[in-house]
């Protein structure tokens, strides 16, 4: 990338873990809150890095940004999260420049999900992008990328059936508790969390349960009031949480804890009760299936669901990735203009100067010369003349190291 002149950092690296080779309990370890990403991306910006983006959901947790060397984007992970150098090493991944581009391209655009087509990684790519923007780690590039991608997915899920069906975890989920749970409009369902997927659960639910008592808990009750306002819950406080899990016949457990939060000495019902851990880490004590009257069933066990659905998508695929190879030459394309964009504005700067000498000659010599159209009409030939050279690397990109030589000798150019 040195060619580019885009950051002081000659890479740009994808680094991070996600579902393929790491199970729920290591993705947990190396989960980052919000408030992590802040402190990843402040130690970031400490250590003198110009561009990092940092994304993580339950199936992935990635660090996109320019450094020296991977290892840096690696150590900050494993700073501020609780997952290791030893684990990393044994189940990370690390890609640079173009691989590390086309990468970040899959996953936004749901070619990389757990489940084929799901796009809400692309809103957390947006969110990253703009608290990495609010702290000053963006550049031309990473802002470009990213907009790129969002391009690339707004015209998959407009120009291919990709996104048909079931597109998310939340989805899924649904999908489960209609199939294994009877009457499931007459059952006692409890949503525990305010997440994300929480949220897009609670909306799958009321819309294609038909039930009417789903009850929200959640530790801070504000945000459970504003969800349940939204979509008709009954709230409860966190103090009932173990009085209701007694009565309900399906919990979903959807919080953003780092630790267990749903362990056995808070099941007390004897009735049959299904859970659904969509957390990550996961919220529920592995112990728990252990009750002879409890089902647990993790996220993970829900995304590896197939159907007839996901196999439909598949069919899908080679046209997402046609678009995505146009939007990605698109991006390529303007990344060449990059290698000359300082010799191009070097140019202009030595014109510049050349044409204020001349101007400042001829007002000597010549009686009522009329500074403002001279510079009206330099400024319209210097922009041509600029702009023929920039269209010329443009279209030469092949031999276009050699024309930016030849210019800067030509003209005796000083770049940056």
């Amino acid at each position: 990338m040195e060619a580019y002149n885009i950051s002081k950092h000659n890479t740009f690296y994808a680094i991070g873990i996600s579902y393929k080779k790491a199970d729920a309990a290591i993705r947990g370890k190396f989960s980052l809150s919000e408030t992590a990403k802040i402190g990843l991306l402040t130690q970031a910006k400490n250590a003198g890095m110009d561009a990092i983006m940092a994304t993580s959901t339950c199936n992935r947790t990635e660090i996109y940004g320019f450094a020296q060397h991977p290892f840096q984007l690696i150590q900050l992970l494993c700073d501020n999260s609780n997952g290791s150098l030893e684990d990393f090493q044994r189940i990370g991944f690390v890609y640079k420049n173009k691989d590390a581009i086309d990468h970040l391209f899959k996953v936004g655009t749901g070619l990389d999900s757990q489940i084929l087509g799901d796009f809400e990684i692309i809103s957390q790519i947006k969110q990253s992008f703009t608290i990495s923007k609010k702290i000053g780690l963006t550049n031309h590039f990473l802002e470009r990328l990213c907009n790129c991608v969002i391009q690339a997915s707004k015209r998959i899920k407009n120009e291919t059936e990709l996104s048909s069906g079931a597109t998310s975890v939340a989805f899924a989920s649904v999908q489960y508790i209609l199939a294994r749970v009877p009457e499931v409009s007459e059952k006692n369902i409890l949503l525990f969390g305010t997440g994300k997927i929480g949220r897009n659960t609670c909306e799958n639910m009321v819309k294609h349960t038909r039930n009417n008592h789903i009850v929200l808990i959640n530790r801070t009750k504000d945000k459970a009031e504003k969800i349940a306002g939204k979509f008709n819950l009954i709230v409860k406080d966190y103090s009932n949480l173990q009085e209701e899990i007694s009565q309900c016949d399906v919990l979903i457990v959807a919080t953003g804890a780092q630790k267990p939060t749903i362990t056995k000495e808070l099941i007390h019902s004897k009735k049959e009760l299904l859970i659904l851990d969509l957390s990550i880490p996961q919220n529920v004590d592995p112990s728990v299936k252990e009750m002879p009257n409890v089902t647990l069933v993790h996220l993970d066990q829900l995304s590896q669901m197939t159907n007839e659905t996901l196999k439909r998508r598949e069919q899908f695929i080679p046209q997402a990735e046609e678009i995505i190879q146009q939007v990605t030459q698109e991006f390529k394309s303007w990344l060449e203009t990059r290698k000359f964009a300082p010799t191009i504005k070097a140019l202009k700067k030595k014109l510049n100067h050349m044409r204020d000498a001349e101007i400042d000659f001829q007002r000597k010599k010549i009686d009522g010369f009329n500074d403002q159209q001279a510079e009206i009409i330099s400024d319209r030939i210097i922009q041509k003349i600029t702009t023929q050279f920039a269209n010329h690397l443009k279209d030469s990109s092949d031999t276009s190291t050699e024309s930016i030589e030849l210019i800067k000798k030509v003209f005796q150019l000083e770049t940056l």
